[in-house]
Parts: C-alpha cells; sequence; structure tokens
C-alpha cells in the first residue's frame, strides 16, 4: 500500500482540494502538549474561525484511530482537546509505530508538515516551530521540523522559533538545508513572544501575494518548504529581556528535574506559563490566530495565482 492509504481527509478540505480551493493546515500538539483543556478547545475552534474568516478553508491534522487524520473537527476534535497530554506527541519516527497502534497522537511541526505534504496542502499555520535547543552542543538536542522543512514542500507560518531555543544555531541549520526563512513585514526574525530575536531573514516580503509568488517558484523548483516569519502583533508581544527571565528560571527547572527529550518544550511552556501568571498563554493563543490570518491569506493569493496559470 502506499502512505495515502492511510490517509482520511474530511469532506470539506477534500473537496476545497479537488477544486483548487486554498486550505491551510494546522497542528495538533499545540492541543494536546500546548495548553490545558478547555482553553485547547476553545483556541482550536477560534483558529479554524480565523482561517475561514479570511477565505480558506481549516484543516487540523492529528493521527486517530491508527489514520492520518485531515480535518479533524467535531467531536474526533472535542475528545482530541480531552485527551491532553495523554496523547503521544507524533514526530516523523513514531508514525509507524502510532498507526500500527492506533493510539492517539498530536503531530508535531514535523509530521504536520509530512501529512499535509501527502493530502496536497501547501500552505501550514502554527505558532512556534522547533529547532536547536540551548546546550544541543552537549545534548545534541536539535527538533525534526529543521529537517523536514529542508525536504518538504509545505510553508510554515509561524512566529519564528520558540524564545525557549538557541536561534542562532537554528538559522544556521535552516541554512544548512536550504530553507528559505522569510519575514511577513519584517526584516527582523521573531522569537515567539518577542517581535525579534536579534538576527535578520534572508528577505522580507509585504503582501500575501509576493509571498506567493515565491512559493510558486519554490514548488516548480520542486524544493522543499519554506518559513515563513510572522511576528506576534504588537499589543500581546514581550520584551526580549522580560521573557528571558522566565525562560532561564524554565531551563533551570527543567534541569533540575531531568526533563529531557520531546517532553522539554511542554515542560517549559508549562513552566512559563505558571511564571508569568498565564499571560504567556494568552500571547501564545494572540500569535497563532495572527498566523493563522496570515496563512489564509496567502493561501487565498496561491490558489489564485496557480488558477490563473496557463493550463
Amino acid at each position: 500500500m502506499s502512505a495515502k492509504a492511510y490517509l482520511s481527509v474530511s469532506g470539506d478540505v477534500k473537496a476545497a482540494l479537488a477544486a483548487g480551493k486554498p486550505v491551510v493546515a494546522l497542528e495538533s500538539t499545540i492541543i494536546t502538549h500546548g495548553m490545558p483543556y478547555p482553553q485547547n478547545l476553545s483556541m482550536a475552534q477560534e483558529v479554524e474561525a480565523v482561517v475561514r474568516a479570511h477565505g480558506a478553508v481549516p484543516a487540523t491534522i492529528a493521527i486517530m484511530d491508527g489514520r492520518l487524520c485531515v480535518g479533524v473537527s467535531g467531536e474526533d476534535l472535542q475528545r482530541l482537546a480531552e485527551e491532553g497530554h495523554k496523547a503521544a506527541k507524533a514526530s516523523r519516527r513514531d508514525m509507524a509505530a502510532l498507526l500500527a497502534s492506533g493510539v492517539m497522537a498530536g503531530t508535531t511541526v514535523a509530521t504536520t508538515m509530512q501529512i499535509a505534504a501527502l493530502a496536497g496542502i501547501r500552505i501550514f499555520a502554527t505558532g512556534g516551530i522547533g529547532g536547536v535547543h540551548r546546550g544541543a552542543e552537549d545534548s545534541f538536542d536539535i527538533s525534526a521540523d529543521l529537517e523536514e522543512l529542508g525536504r518538504t514542500p509545505v510553508a510554515v507560518v509561524c512566529a519564528g522559533a520558540k524564545s525557549i531555543l538557541d536561534i542562532a544555531k537554528t538559522l544556521e541549520v535552516l541554512e544548512t538545508n536550504g530553507v528559505p526563512v522569510l519575514g511577513f513585514g519584517t526584516e527582523d526574525f521573531p522569537a515567539f513572544w518577542a517581535r525579534t530575536s536579534g538576527f535578520k531573514v534572508d528577505q522580507r516580503l509585504d503582501t500575501a501575494s509576493d509571498v506567493a509568488k515565491l512559493l510558486a517558484i519554490q514548488s516548480d523548483l520542486n524544493m522543499g518548504g519554506v518559513l515563513i516569519a510572522n511576528p506576534i502583533p504588537e499589543s500581546d508581544a514581550w520584551e526580549a529581556g522580560a521573557i528571558e527571565g522566565f525562560i532561564a528560571q524554565a531551563l533551570a527547572d527543567a534541569e533540575a528535574q531531568g526533563i529531557k527529550g520531546k517532553a522539554t518544550t511542554p515542560f517549559l511552556l508549562q513552566r512559563i506559563f505558571e511564571l508569568t501568571g498565564g499571560k504567556s498563554l494568552e500571547s501564545n493563543i494572540a500569535l497563532v490566530k495572527n498566523n493563522a490570518k496570515v496563512a489564509a491569506q496567502i493561501a487565498v493569493a496561491l490558489s489564485s495565482q496557480l488558477a490563473s496559470r496557463p493550463a
């Protein structure tokens, strides 16, 4: 059997793809591991509503009941949100085992990209990508997201890399993997809760149409993914120095408790949530919605451009 034999695509997503209409993929680890229930369910529904409001069809992706599910909604979305941290966290290496066992799993950026590409979805909105963890020179803890971006032809709209990471090394690995890093309306690479990280993007583009033009050419060249860095709205942003103090405390707590590997990011996000009195979660939700809006705009522009090409 081919990989597509494991796909389950919802009716509305399937119809949109068949008609060449814009579709935006959405990941599910932010639902299962990014925030608690019921905030995670409300956030997922609100993000889907943002995508629809800007002219695209949302396609939340997860692994459920031995299937690669594209367009999770209704009772299945409720079930996924309620499962929360009891669900697995699926990266590329886990997919076969999860399908074989039928275990429910939230999909990371890497796995969401893989499943989106399999379904024929070109645009994906998330919060922030994974990357090179601080201290990776000793731990070798580097997210599979970075390699996936280099080989899978899906454009990822995000608020940069999570501030808990080593952003300089993350950008170096992206360069090594041949991933274009675009700034949407900015020359500065954002750092999730902060609008700037102190590093620059490869190229600034100011309109969805300009981004779509580049993505169409990237696809023509049969190249891999593109990272579209979209800063958190100013009203919801943190000063880099302010959030860094909370990150340092969370990292120290993780080390003291022996937290390693794929458990690191969920632990750090939860600890920062506690240290900020919940304000980091409010910013997290705001940036995800903003990314969903921009991703929908780009998906609409790309769909229009592809439709206008000669047959």
